[in-house]
């Protein structure tokens, strides 16, 4: 019997253009079915996951499956933005992995108290990303059960 794939549609939201874009190229090569989109800063994950504005298409903006979160971005940052997911009862049940350079301990027990499901520092060659975004997708895909409504 051919059970089909699933996919995971992930959210990255990272103000750096170069880490998204590595990030992209990682998620290809580790050649997991999953669907990557991408926001630059808090403000506009919020309003991804709302749906407003110029996210309003699902079609084109799906609802994540899980989202991958930095913490240091303009206009609002990762914690503050992970603070209005886990407070928002329509947006709470989405796992969140900050995905960031710091490696201050205050951060990630922050980042946990405020509900992040893991906290990752950002691979530093192009082969940890790969292997990380394979193992990612796997995770979350495979492994997890995860809420769909």
């Amino acid at each position: 019997m051919n059970i089909p794939k699933k996919t995971l549609v992930i959210l990255m939201a990272d103000d750096d253009a170069d880490d998204r874009l590595l990030a992209q190229d990682a998620m290809h090569e580790s050649r997991v079915l999953n669907e990557l989109h991408f926001v630059e800063d808090g403000v506009q994950l919020l309003r991804y996951l709302r749906g407003d504005d110029e996210f309003a298409d699902r079609t084109l903006h799906p609802m994540p499956g899980l989202i991958l979160l930095d913490l240091n971005m303009p206009k609002m940052d990762g914690r503050e933005a992970l603070a209005e997911i886990k407070s928002d009862p329509r947006l709470r049940r989405i796992p969140v992995v900050i995905l960031t350079t710091s490696k201050a301990e205050e951060d990630m027990f922050k980042g946990y108290d405020l509900g992040a499901a893991s906290y990752i520092t950002k691979p530093v060659t192009f082969d940890a990303l790969v292997e990380l975004m394979r193992t990612l997708g796997k995770y979350w895909v495979e492994f997890v059960e995860l809420p769909y409504e």
